[in-house]
């Protein structure tokens, strides 16, 4: 029995078997029987939400719900590595104060009230319609009344598809992109 408990303590066992105690003899039962959190979990590539360098992320999901999100080391801009903004980017979405609906405040207004995200798009068209119509230049046959900053995740060719959407389909001129910066 004496024996037995000696055998559990992983000096003991890092004696008798002459290791350095880096391998399963320094390890627990408990350790032993670890697994890792994303075991049998599906794995989509993404990139981080934050500052727009486009650092890659690995989401490991199961049955509907996210449950880590780390560095991906084939990325060629992160190899791997998030800064701590990007590494807290698994509590951005799963964190229970996170807001999931579209809050409004009209104008004048004190209060903040829910509004479903249908209705929060169509009032977005509408004012950027409104916008477009009191302040276009029709021999120029562009409005200044509107503008636009895009993201810097946005990849070349969806930048080029809202320059196209933008420019000709609204006629905007003041069109950015984060990326520039």
């Amino acid at each position: 029995m004496l024996a037995e408990l000696l055998l559990k303590w992983p000096l003991i066992r890092q004696i008798i078997e002459g290791s350095d105690g880096t391998g399963r003899e320094a390890m627990s039962e408990r350790t032993r029987a670890l697994r890792p959190k994303n075991e049998g979990a599906a794995t989509a590539r993404s990139i981080c939400p934050y500052c727009g360098v486009g650092c890659g992320q690995l989401i490991s999901h199961r049955d509907g719900k996210i449950i880590s999100i780390e560095g991906d080391p084939e990325s060629p801009i992160s190899r791997g590595h998030l800064c701590p903004k990007g590494a807290a980017s698994y509590e951005l979405v799963t964190h229970p104060g996170r807001a999931t609906k579209v809050k409004y405040r009209a104008p004048f207004s004190r209060r903040w009230v829910d509004m479903t995200l249908e209705r929060a798009t169509e009032l977005v068209a509408r004012r950027i319609w409104e916008s477009r119509a009191r302040t276009f230049n029709e021999p120029a046959m562009h409005t200044t009344g509107i503008a636009h900053l895009g993201g810097a995740t946005l990849d070349i060719e969806e930048n080029y598809l809202i320059k196209k959407l933008f420019t000709a389909g609204l006629g905007m001129v003041c069109l950015s992109n984060q990326a520039r910066i």
